[in-house]
């Protein structure tokens, strides 16, 4: 069965001009992300470990996880796009919810050499918190604006923030909760998408004030189109495999040697 959202991409399809598709959107996405497991998991292996001894390897790897950062308003709008077009946001989520515990423990491998630690959850979790928060802003946008509608729609976001907090979701580096940045960025998407300037302008706003490259990640939005980017319906579930199967390639090296 087709959702919304496909049905909408194809109706579209004679929308003109060069951009980035949904199809290209997810690639660059994805290898945006490669670089995180490759910095942590691989790169120590070539240029050595990170350390104030060694801060040749330091500064490498460190790089090489900021340049991960830039896929995550990309990852955010495709979460608030899917969101809004999904015929069934429960199933959506339970999607995600999977693949998040799908992805754990290769990530933890990746990140600490482990099968299990609590240290730091999977960035999908992040877009789950997203989305469920994203959700009971929707079930209160119906109401009436008021003080009371303000005060609620803020605790939910507060409190999603709380979650990927405690979460420490996609925590490396000391410098960054990937969870925290994700949200943030789809709460702006829900408020702003009318206002497409205003909207990129904001996201980028906030993630060059998240250490810079998140604020690249939301210019590239701008350069976004209405199509679809792939010919085959199939297409769009090959994507959900491909964090997990990076994760577990980056832990298989890091591990070898």
């Amino acid at each position: 069965m087709v959702d919304e959202y496909t049905r909408h991409l194809e109706r579209n399809k004679e929308v003109k001009g060069k951009g980035l598709s949904q199809f290209r959107m997810k690639v660059l996405a994805d290898v945006l992300l490669f670089f995180s497991p490759f910095s942590v998991a691989v790169l120590p292996h070539i240029v050595g470990t990170p350390s104030r001894e060694n801060m040749f390897a330091l500064s490498v790897c460190v790089i090489g996880e900021a340049i991960s950062w830039a896929s995550i308003p990309i990852f955010a709008w495709l979460l608030y796009q899917g969101f809004e077009w999904t015929g069934n946001a429960w199933l959506y989520g339970l999607r995600l919810l999977v693949l998040a515990l799908v992805c754990e423990v290769p990530y933890d491998y990746v990140m600490f050499g482990s099968a299990f630690d609590m240290r730091s959850q999977n960035p999908v979790f992040g877009l789950v918190v997203a989305l469920i928060v994203l959700g009971i802003l929707d079930l209160m946008y119906a109401w009436r604006t008021s003080v009371l509608k303000v005060v609620l729609s803020a605790g939910v976001i507060i409190i999603g923030l709380l979650w990927d907090f405690m979460l420490s979701v996609g925590q490396t580096q000391r410098l960054m909760n990937v969870g925290i940045v994700t949200l943030g960025m789809c709460v702006t998407y829900y408020y702003l998408h009318s206002r497409e300037n205003t909207m990129v302008f904001t996201a980028a706003i906030f993630g060059a004030a998240c250490v810079l490259t998140p604020g690249l990640g939301a210019v590239a939005l701008h350069y976004r189109n209405d199509k679809l980017g792939y010919t085959h319906r199939w297409t769009r579930w090959a994507f959900y495999p491909v964090y997990p199967i990076m994760l577990v390639l980056c832990a298989a090296i890091g591990m070898a040697n």
